[in-house]
C-alpha cells in the first residue's frame, strides 16, 4: 500500500466514526426513527477486509452482504454516503427509498446486497451469491459479514455444510464483539473461539485482532485471495468491540465501565493514527484537519442532503414491493448482471 493509502484509509475510519456519530445525533433529535445499531469501534473490520477484496484483482466488484448493523458496510462498498444517510432519514432519495431504514441498506450497483434485520438471514443469502459467481465463471467471491450472535442460528451450520460441500467461493467474516445484544458470549455459546466451530465443516478458519487495521488487512488478503484462487470458503473471525449500546434502547447495563475503559484504549483510530504519525506519514495538524474536512462534508453536503431531500408519498406505499419496480437505478444494473 502507499502512503497516500495509508492516509486515505485513516480519512475512511475516521468519516466512518463521525458518520455514525452523526446518525447518533440525528436519532436524538427525533429526524431518525425505527432502529438503530451503529458500529462504532469496530472500523478497521469493513474497512481493511473490503479495502483488500478491492485490491484482490475480481473482474467486478465482489458482491457484499452484513446484518443490520450495516451502515459501514455499505459505505465501503461503495453505496453513496448521500443515499445512505437519506434512507437513515426515511427519504425518497435513500438507498432503499426510504423504506427500510437503518437495517435494510441496499446498492446493487455496488454489489452491496444489503443488510438484514433477521439474524442470520445473510448466511444462506451469501451462499447463493456465491453460486451465481460460480455459475457464471467470473472469478467475483461473496462477503458475508456477521455478529458472533448469528452463528447459533441453524442458518449458519446449514450453510457452512453447503458452502464446504458445494466449494463455493464465500467468505465469512464474524465481526466477534463478544455480546449478542446484552447476552455475553460465555452465556450462549459452548465455544467461544468461533473460527473453531467450522472446523466439522472442513473449511478453512482463522481468528485475528479486529482492532489493528493493518492486522485485519493481512489476514483479509489470505483468506480473498485463497476464496478467489480456490473457490473454497474460508471463516475468518476477528475480535473486536463496540463503543455503544447494541441499538438506540440499549443502556449497556450488562457491560462494566472498566470493561469498556480497557477497549477504548484500542481504538482503532487511534491505533492506526499513532502508527501513521510515529512513521512520519502524517502530524497531528494533518489529523486534526481531516477531521475537519469530515465534519464539514457531512454537515454541509450529507446531511443536507438527507434532510432537503422529500418525503416518499403515501400514494406509493406498495411501490417496489416484490417485481413491481420501475426504479431505473436499480433495472438496468439487475438487468446486466443476471
Amino acid at each position: 500500500m502507499t502512503d497516500a493509502d495509508k492516509k486515505r484509509l485513516l480519512r475512511e475510519m475516521i468519516f466512518f466514526r463521525r458518520f455514525e456519530d452523526r446518525t447518533f445525533e440525528a436519532y436524538m433529535e427525533r429526524k431518525i426513527g425505527g432502529f438503530l445499531h451503529l458500529y462504532s469501534g469496530q472500523e478497521a473490520v469493513a474497512t481493511g477486509v473490503l479495502e483488500m477484496a478491492k485490491m484482490g484483482g475480481g473482474d467486478k466488484a465482489d458482491y457484499v452482504i452484513t446484518g443490520y448493523r450495516d451502515h459501514v458496510h455499505a459505505l465501503k462498498a461503495g453505496a453513496p454516503a448521500r443515499e445512505v444517510m437519506a434512507e437513515l432519514y426515511g427519504k425518497e432519495t435513500g438507498s432503499s427509498r426510504g423504506r427500510g431504514g437503518s437495517m435494510h441498506i441496499f446498492d446493487p450497483t455496488a454489489n452491496f446486497m444489503g443488510g438484514y434485520a433477521l439474524v442470520g438471514q445473510p448466511f444462506p443469502l451469501a451462499a447463493g451469491l456465491a453460486l451465481g459467481c460460480k455459475h457464471k465463471k467470473t472469478n467475483q467471491i461473496a462477503i458475508c459479514f456477521l455478529g458472533d450472535g448469528a452463528n447459533n442460528q441453524g442458518t449458519f451450520h446449514e450453510t457452512m455444510n453447503m458452502a464446504s460441500v458445494w466449494n463455493l467461493p464465500v467468505l465469512f467474516v464474524c465481526e466477534n464483539n463478544m455480546y449478542a445484544i446484552g447476552t455475553h458470549i460465555d452465556r450462549s455459546t459452548a465455544v467461544r473461539d468461533q473460527y473453531k466451530r467450522v472446523c466439522g465443516y472442513n473449511m478453512k478458519a482463522s481468528q485475528h485482532d479486529g482492532m489493528d487495521i493493518d492486522v485485519v488487512m493481512k489476514a483479509a488478503k489470505t483468506a480473498v485471495d485463497y476464496v478467489r484462487k480456490e473457490s473454497k470458503p474460508y471463516f475468518i473471525e476477528f475480535m473486536t468491540y463496540r463503543f455503544r449500546g447494541h441499538s438506540m434502547s440499549d443502556a449497556k447495563g450488562y457491560r462494566t465501565k472498566e470493561e469498556e475503559a480497557e477497549w477504548e484504549k484500542r481504538d482503532p483510530i487511534n491505533i492506526y493514527k499513532a502508527r501513521l504519525i510515529e512513521a512520519g506519514l502524517i502530524t497531528d495538524a494533518d489529523v486534526k484537519k481531516m477531521q475537519d474536512d469530515v465534519q464539514n462534508e457531512i454537515e454541509t453536503d450529507i446531511i443536507k442532503f438527507a434532510e432537503q431531500s422529500p418525503e416518499p408519498k403515501v400514494a406509493e406505499l406498495t411501490r417496489y414491493v416484490l417485481d413491481d419496480n420501475p426504479d431505473p437505478r436499480w433495472i438496468g444494473p439487475l438487468q446486466n448482471k443476471y
